[in-house]
């Protein structure tokens, strides 16, 4: 079984008091690319929360928005300090008087708006029962969004078969026409010989080796069986229950490797007609292995 790295995931909890929600993305990457948006009051639990998203989603670019959002939320968010704004206030007062100003109005929200007069609240304290929910939601978010990967990663695997399967069968037809071939690498080196030299003008031993010599060059049985074997081996790495989506692409590497040397030594043009539709099957592995966990 295997895994996509796209993948999506939400979840929203809402008690009447406070709102909670999580939304998870995921997109395909190499390592583990983490976006984390938490609220303030929640900074300190980061480290917890990334390794939350490590162990549930292993590997790609992930972003994670996490929401907190108390309903009628009464308590004071900011605090005065009510001596230095008196301070503020009395000097602005005597200037204004110097002047002839007479809007107090103006002069407070000066005095106001003075350095170090409005001060936020030095701590956010968090109730762990509040703490405790909101760490369920983010993991059922995450819990959603590896089983959107589960079910995109059964489509990629019912895909990636198909194309082995072509492959396997391209090969199988390689595997008839390969005898063919070199009956006719045989009967045309002998032709060109008996063409140039007349029937008696060689020696017959010596011909036979030669050919015997030439064909081993352009022999591809090691490369057949090795091209079965890996491809054996991808669909058996395929169905394990484990992330294998590097280890896949390393055997797909291999098997282009077969099948290029098959290509390339073969020399026949009915035998590239099979290799290049190998090739292009080839490729569409390539192509989905990079969105494979």
């Amino acid at each position: 079984m295997i895994k996509s790295m796209t993948g999506f995931g939400q979840c929203i909890n809402d008690n009447g008091q406070v709102l909670m929600s999580a939304e998870v993305k995921s997109l395909n990457s190499k390592f583990l690319d983490l976006t984390l948006r938490l609220p303030k009051m929640f900074s300190d639990k980061e480290i917890e929360v990334r390794n939350l998203v490590s162990e549930k989603l292993e590997r790609g670019k992930v972003t994670l928005s996490v929401d907190y959002l108390p309903y009628a939320d009464k308590e004071i968010r900011q605090t005065y300090n009510e001596s230095l704004f008196l301070a503020y206030f009395q000097e602005l007062n005597k200037l204004a008087g110097k002047v002839g100003v007479v809007s107090n109005e103006r002069i407070f929200e000066i005095a106001l708006n003075s350095p170090d007069v409005i001060q936020g609240k030095i701590t956010e304290t968090v109730d762990s029962e509040e703490w405790t929910k909101l760490r369920k939601c983010i993991e059922e978010a995450l819990k959603k969004c590896d089983d959107f990967r589960k079910t995109e990663g059964s489509a990629l695997e019912k895909m990636l078969k198909g194309c082995v399967d072509v492959i396997s069968r391209e090969l199988s037809e390689i595997e008839k026409l390969d005898p063919k071939r070199i009956q006719r690498i045989r009967d045309r080196i002998k032709g060109n010989i008996q063409a140039v030299f007349g029937e008696e003008g060689y020696d017959l031993n010596r011909l036979e080796q030669e050919i015997v010599f030439y064909i081993e060059k352009l022999d591809i049985n090691e490369e057949k069986v090795r091209l079965r074997s890996h491809l054996d081996y991808f669909l058996q790495v395929i169905s394990e229950n484990q992330n294998n989506g590097k280890k896949l692409g390393f055997i797909s590497q291999e098997i282009g490797r077969e099948i290029n040397t098959i290509g390339s030594k073969a020399n026949d043009a009915d035998i590239q007609k099979h290799v290049v539709i190998m090739k292009e099957e080839l490729e569409k592995i390539k192509e989905q292995l990079n969105n494979v966990l």
